[in-house]
């Protein structure tokens, strides 16, 4: 009985600390996607281009953003510059 009751409360400690590591894990790589992004954009750099960095394979935005020819983007980045001034 005491050890059943010992094994209930260790299972249910490393779950809760398992749940809690992904999260905080999770929590850090958003807040890391977002300072980059704006570091970035102060730079001049597409933040699309950062976004998809993070992103997984089937990301929508991503394949597109890729599938752009690259004078379009040179173009988008020329144009996002000059709205910033």
């Amino acid at each position: 009985m005491k050890l059943d009751t010992t094994i209930s409360i260790c299972v249910t400690i490393i779950s809760l600390v398992a749940i809690l590591g992904i999260t905080i894990y999770h929590i850090n790589d958003r807040f890391l996607m977002s300072k980059n992004i704006q570091d970035a954009i102060s730079k001049g750099i597409d933040p699309i281009s950062v976004r998809c960095s993070y992103t997984k394979e089937s990301d929508a935005v991503c394949v597109t953003f890729a599938s752009k020819p690259k004078d379009f983007m040179l173009q988008s980045n020329i144009n996002a510059s000059s709205i910033k001034k």
